[in-house]
């Protein structure tokens, strides 16, 4: 097959790594790609929420298979094109992407098909919001309705953080996402992700993990995208996954499908888990990044078998097979990030590491210029490892951040330290 994956970050690399591994695969291409990816893949230089540009290149590559990687694209309906012109895609429609372009959507159907979550209300008022904060008090959650690159959320431990959230949001800062905003109680537990494929009726696990928002070790700082992730999450049990697919995601895909919006492709559930049972936090509609990287260096060839059963509406044939197995990914990002960071400064030292179904350096925010590799992002490298325990998995990881030569970058010391 010629399969084409949409994205250009760690979430890409991996799933085109996994994807690699298969021998179904032909030849495989990415748009636009990066660094690490031109190593494994072609890359096409176009803007992959370009419907057409996408058609065009499928067109032009005899391209079988597209996997489409950001929400974006499948917010901009990358994959309502495709599906129209027959081609064979895995990912949601726009339609059924609002679950994470709109956080006021995806109560709209948990409130429809009884899904535990956390009490909300909606704003486009920021007079009327503040008051609703300053009465509830705090901690209390503020979100930006729409997408936010995962950064629209506040959870405000204090009044002044709720109220200087809203001013936050409404004034700006994350576009058009702070239109409307949501409002929720405060959920305690612990907090984890649940990765559930569906072909638009049947529903299929496919693993656990937990992340670090946090940019500082103690998860102290302003929430990032992830500064790293480790698969699977001790606290998501059998019990306890199996409590969230009857009550959460079952009831949410069939919701979906009573409104004519049936969901193909990956659920990102984030719950919070107290007391031997999860509540919904908030659905993304694409794997999360980075757990998508701990996940594909678990999940191996196979990834690409589930995919393609997922799009061609046959989930119930087929079954994960997991390794016993621990996975952990430490992000490396560019100083100052999440604020302003410095560009094109020069990596060195990934000749040397290992590429390997145990050890992958996935690349974020990276270019190849004059022969060198430079970080051109935020979050750039995502250093990869399995082990038969997750201590073992951190240290191999570790000790792969240790031999890279980047005075430029930076990483967190205590990835998995919930677990260990």
């Amino acid at each position: 097959m010629n399969i084409l994956v949409l994205g250009s970050g760690g979430r890409e690399h991996a799933l085109a790594w996994a994807i690699k591994q298969n021998p179904k695969c032909d030849r495989l291409l990415v748009a636009p790609g990066n660094a690490g990816m031109a190593a494994i893949a072609d890359c096409v230089a176009i803007d992959p929420s370009n419907a057409s540009a996408v058609l065009a290149c499928v067109e032009e590559n005899a391209i079988d298979f597209v996997v489409i990687g950001p929400e974006a694209p499948l917010a901009a309906g990358v994959a309502d094109r495709l599906r129209e012109a027959g081609v064979l895609c895995f990912g949601p429609s726009a339609a059924a992407a609002r679950l994470e372009a709109s956080k006021s959507f995806t109560k709209e159907i948990c409130d429809a098909c009884a899904a535990p979550t956390a009490g909300y209300a909606r704003f486009t008022d920021l007079d009327a919001a503040k008051a609703y904060v300053t009465e509830q008090g705090a901690p209390i959650v503020v979100k930006a309705d729409g997408l936010a690159a995962g950064k629209g959320v506040i959870v405000a431990m204090s009044l002044q953080e709720a109220l200087d959230g809203l001013e936050e949001i409404f004034g700006g800062a994350f576009g058009a996402a702070g239109t409307e905003v949501v409002i929720e109680e405060f959920m305690a537990g612990e907090e984890a992700s649940l990765f559930v494929l569906s072909d638009g009726k049947s529903i299929l696990a496919v693993g656990g993990a937990q992340d670090h928002k946090r940019v500082g070790d103690g998860d102290t700082g302003p929430n990032t995208g992830g500064m790293g992730a480790y698969s699977p999450a001790p606290v998501l049990t059998p019990e306890i996954e199996a409590q969230a697919l009857r009550e959460i995601v079952q009831p949410t895909i069939d919701e979906m499908a009573r409104r004519g919006t049936p969901f193909q492709g990956v659920l990102y559930a984030g719950l919070m888990i107290e007391n031997g049972r999860a509540r919904l936090v908030e659905y993304n509609v694409r794997f999360g990044d980075p757990e998508c990287q701990v996940l594909m260096l678990r999940m191996g060839a196979q990834a690409l078998d589930l995919m393609l059963a997922c799009a061609e509406g046959r989930l119930d044939q087929i079954r994960v097979t997991w390794a016993d197995d621990h996975a952990m990914t430490v992000v490396m990002a560019a100083k100052g990030y999440p604020g302003s960071y410095e560009k094109g400064t020069e990596i060195r030292g990934l000749d040397a590491l290992p590429e390997t179904a145990s050890q992958m350096v996935f690349h974020a925010g990276t270019a190849e210029k004059d022969g060198k590799i430079v970080a051109t992002g935020g979050r750039v490298l995502n250093v990869t490892a399995r082990g038969a325990t997750l201590q073992e998995a951190r240290e191999r990881a570790y000790a792969m951040v240790d031999q890279i030569d980047w005075p430029e970058g930076f990483c967190r010391k205590d990835i998995g330290w919930r677990a260990l």
